[in-house]
């Protein structure tokens, strides 16, 4: 059996000693790696099939150790990671020491950025461009040894508002610049809007079809020795062969050229070794099949964006990777995400005047279950977050009661909307922010840490946590009939607790927490925002072993706290601990601390547990919580030592 490539690829100069068939077949082996590890551990799937080929031919043509490459969005880093050294990572592909599953420098030099949102290649490219130039290390004609700058970006995340003010700039250039435009045809989920649609008929045309033959004539035509002038001649020439007339990037400043096939390696090559010494921006158009390789994967490539750990099996039901296995999901127990999505469409079928509304995460926030079902009242902007809120806005404001359903870590880029658009008009838009705190694999990227600090700043925004479905449909319903202003509820990507779901769960009430566990009298109260509450009550009954009495409430608000029991308790001598998966810099704890000052009730016997002023990468979320100390068994802990300090202090007294 020949030596398998892969293992040996301890850098991407190693691809400047393979052949043509060689570059082939260290592409099905890749391909075949990443389905296994995906596999096994879960992870971004198909945007990885589908840049392989594309990966090998930029790392082939350009030295990305002196060169500059930026990814958008990095979901689509697999391969390269593979190419630069990290094969001997990819068995603990999201887990703690191993592959991070989006670009980080801390793993090495050849990520620039750690980078898990869309859009923003562009704009730091052109900022990296503008930098090597200033420092007398930029590409030209009359440093033919500096430093070249590439962007590639795909999976639709090229109609972000971000993307364009990069475009925008990026025509300003007057060096080398290439933005690769991976268009895979899907984003996520299915591709939105106008953009999205323009593609659509480019590669439905016929100018793709003779690309191909005329990206192997692009050598031909540009023989070495020629000048910028001529390159950029005969370049104009080949474009108007590859695209149609009124090529949309053109109109940035940007020289376009393609579609050309994202996994024909020698034709990539070609085009690549020209871009590589054009001296003006350029936009190389590549189509390519996301989830490529394997069947399962290119017919769903929504489903095996991100799966879960996934079974391959053969029709005798023997394990195995191959291109005509069947596929199994591993299923796992119910989550947020799928409760959130049936509370949401249980809510529109009673309520003609509720509408929803997700930006390019239909299946991640569980609004795929109302898409169908109403389709005139539901709506996926693409890649637009700032859009989709203002859009919301807008909707509010003609008497319809807009819900939008987006990750905790992704609304962060429509702050300003939240904030201009609908807190300070005070038009009732609702917030239903999935995969708050800790992520897990995803990491530092994507974990969602920031919410209520933000929000919180916003006037009459009413802001929630659920502990369970129950007291999710709850908050929904509260947020239906809430008009004062925005609001929010937060949740986790965790499965749902069935801990308290046998007691009545009553309704939302501003500013009132929710009584779990209670004693005559309590040594410490534990105060638990969101699934912190489960987490409380699992630690008080640990603490119950050892003779602490601890009253544990489903704080369910941050803002307005509950500030009548927290002073009750306080004038009582029991102290207090607060609990939260967000930080703890503007988070529950923090909204506790500002109620008590306001009142003047002491603060002294408060004592916060929160996601720390530090970043926390890859790993199971279990291992995250309890590396802060927000799983039962730390919480059990931290308490404990409040409640023994406190009987001292009393005693002492």
């Amino acid at each position: 059996m020949p030596q398998k490539l892969l293992p040996t690829m301890s850098s991407p100069e190693l691809l400047r000693h393979l052949s043509m068939e060689g570059l082939s077949e260290l592409a099905a082996e890749m391909r075949t790696a990443i389905c296994e590890q995906v596999a096994r551990s879960g992870g971004h799937l198909a945007p990885n099939l589908g840049v392989i080929e594309l990966t090998i031919a930029m790392h082939r043509v350009f030295d990305f150790s002196h060169d500059r490459l930026l990814f958008d969005v990095g979901h689509q880093c697999y391969p390269h990671k593979l190419l630069t050294g990290r094969y001997p990572l990819l068995s603990k592909l999201r887990q703690r020491g191993g592959m991070a599953g989006f670009p980080e420098p801390r793993e090495s030099p050849y990520d620039l950025f750690s980078v898990g949102h869309a859009g923003t290649a562009i704009s730091t490219a052109v900022g990296m461009a503008r930098g090597d130039t200033l420092n007398g290390e930029g590409f030209c004609e009359s440093n033919p040894n500096g430093r070249r700058v590439v962007s590639i970006i795909g999976d639709a995340s090229i109609v972000n508002g971000v993307a364009m003010e990069g475009l925008n700039n990026a025509g300003t250039l007057k060096r080398q610049f290439l933005v690769i435009l991976n268009d895979n045809g899907m984003s996520i989920a299915k591709p939105q809007g106008a953009v999205a649609a323009y593609f659509d008929r480019l590669r439905l045309s016929h100018t793709y079809g003779e690309f191909k033959r005329a990206a192997k004539e692009f050598s031909k035509v540009v023989p070495g020795g020629r000048t910028m002038a001529e390159v950029y001649h005969k370049l104009g020439e080949v474009s108007k062969t590859c695209v149609s007339e009124d090529a949309w990037f053109e109109h940035f400043g940007l020289v376009t050229v393609g579609p050309v096939d994202g996994h024909d390696i020698p034709t990539l090559i070609d085009v690549l070794n020209e871009a590589k010494h054009f001296d003006r921006p350029m936009v190389l158009h590549v189509k390519t099949v996301k989830g490529k390789g394997f069947k399962f994967a290119e017919g769903d490539s929504t489903t095996f964006h991100s799966p879960s750990p996934f079974t391959m099996m053969n029709d005798e039901g023997d394990e195995l990777v191959s291109e005509g296995c069947r596929v199994e999901l591993k299923k796992s127990a119910r989550s947020f995400t799928g409760a959130f999505g049936e509370i949401l469409a249980d809510l529109m079928a009673r309520d003609a005047k509720v509408v929803a509304c997700t930006a390019a995460m239909p299946d991640g926030t569980g609004v795929s279950k109302v898409i169908n079902r109403f389709p005139d009242r539901v709506f996926d902007t693409g890649i637009c977050e700032s859009h989709a809120l203002d859009m919301m806005a807008g909707l509010a404001k003609t008497g319809w009661k807009p819900f939008l359903a987006v990750y905790s870590t992704f609304l962060q880029r429509a702050f300003d909307q939240a904030f201009q658009e609908s807190a300070l008009q005070g038009l009732p838009v609702r917030l239903c922010l999935d995969r708050a705190g800790f992520v897990g694999g995803d990491g530092a990227v994507h974990h969602g840490f920031c919410d209520v600090a933000l929000l919180a700043t916003l006037p009459k925004a009413c802001l929630m946590a659920p502990m369970d479905e129950p007291s999710l449909k709850a908050a929904v319903e509260f947020m239906a009939g809430y008009e004062d202003g925005l609001s929010a509820v937060r949740y986790p990507r965790d499965s749902v607790s069935q801990m308290f779901t046998h007691e009545a769960c009553p309704p939302f009430v501003p500013g009132k927490a929710r009584a779990l566990i209670t004693h005559t009298d309590p040594q410490v109260a534990l105060l638990g925002y969101g699934t912190s509450a489960i987490d409380a009550a699992e630690a008080a009954r640990e603490l119950a072993l050892d003779g602490i009495r601890a009253d544990v409430y489903d704080a369910r608000f941050a803002k307005p706290v509950d500030i009548e029991l927290i002073a009750g308790l306080v004038a009582r001598g029991i102290p207090i601990v607060t609990i939260e998966d967000h930080s703890i810099r503007g988070g529950f704890g923090a909204c506790v601390l500002e109620a008590c000052n306001e009142r003047k009730v002491e603060t002294r016997g408060i004592t916060r547990l929160a996601m720390p002023d530090g970043w926390i990468y890859q790993g199971e979320r279990k291992e995250q919580l309890a590396e802060v100390g927000l799983d039962p068994a730390s919480i059990a802990a931290s308490a404990r030592k409040v409640a023994l300090k406190s009987a001292r202090a009393m005693a002492g007294a």
